[in-house]
């Protein structure tokens, strides 16, 4: 039996930039399943589904997935070349009891809306330098691009955010940043993903983090979703 409405989960992904999917009453094959809305794209080791869990190799004060720790708002894959995954999707092995864990999600495209069209316009046109640690995960991976904050797509804008790997050198890319947290703290959404339920985003448009929690236990997989076959890449 399938789990994905793909019409209903794509409609909340127009209408609201994430849909979430509460936990089925039998199981379900998720990569398949998250396959429909498009391809599933090779992660940090060439894995195409990926486990986001605490790992003892890193300290809870580390800005990382892979402890208990607060994350800050972002969007995956700002680092790397070519086209961004269109969207992200985490399911849950097993959900953090008790406070915290929840995945914390703000609209990019109303944050955009309160930068006058000149200043889209520079974001755009001015490619900025993007690079991560090579201490946020188990693989050590240490990767750069020189890329414009917003890029056109036939699909739709293209928004990288970042407050650690975006070098920051002008006033633009400063206030970007700036109001950016600022509009993540106000505006943001949280859901818990429930033990086997399943949330998907578009990474084009939305900025994300996570809460902290206490749980050790809590295990998440992760996917990321390419565009069909045949849409441009940049």
């Amino acid at each position: 039996m399938a789990l994905l409405d793909t019409d209903l989960v794509r409609t909340s992904l127009r209408d609201r930039g994430y849909a979430y999917v509460p936990p089925p009453d039998h199981d379900v094959d998720y990569p398949a399943e998250v396959a429909r809305l498009g391809p599933l794209l090779p992660q940090y080791a060439g894995e195409l589904v990926r486990d986001i869990r605490p790992s003892l190799a890193f300290e809870d004060e580390e800005v990382t997935p892979y402890n208990t720790g607060e994350l800050r708002p972002h969007t995956e894959w700002y680092e790397f070349p070519g086209l961004p995954p269109r969207y992200v999707a985490l399911w849950a092995v097993r959900a953090a009891e008790g406070p915290g864990g929840e995945t914390t999600l703000a609209d990019g495209y109303a944050l955009l809306a309160s930068f006058s069209p000149e200043e889209r316009e520079g974001l755009a046109r001015t490619a900025y330098e993007w690079r991560t640690s090579p201490g946020r995960t188990p693989e050590r991976v240490d990767r750069g691009v020189v890329r414009p904050v917003l890029r056109h797509h036939p699909d739709g804008a293209v928004l990288r955010f970042s407050t650690l790997d975006l070098r920051v050198r002008d006033e633009l890319s400063a206030r970007y940043v700036a109001e950016g947290l600022r509009f993540f703290a106000r505006h943001h959404v949280a859901v818990k993903v429930e033990t086997n339920g399943l949330l998907i985003w578009d990474n084009w448009r939305m900025l994300h983090s996570r809460t902290a929690f206490g749980d050790p236990r809590r295990h998440l997989r992760r996917a990321l979703v390419g565009v069909r076959v045949g849409s441009p890449v940049g």
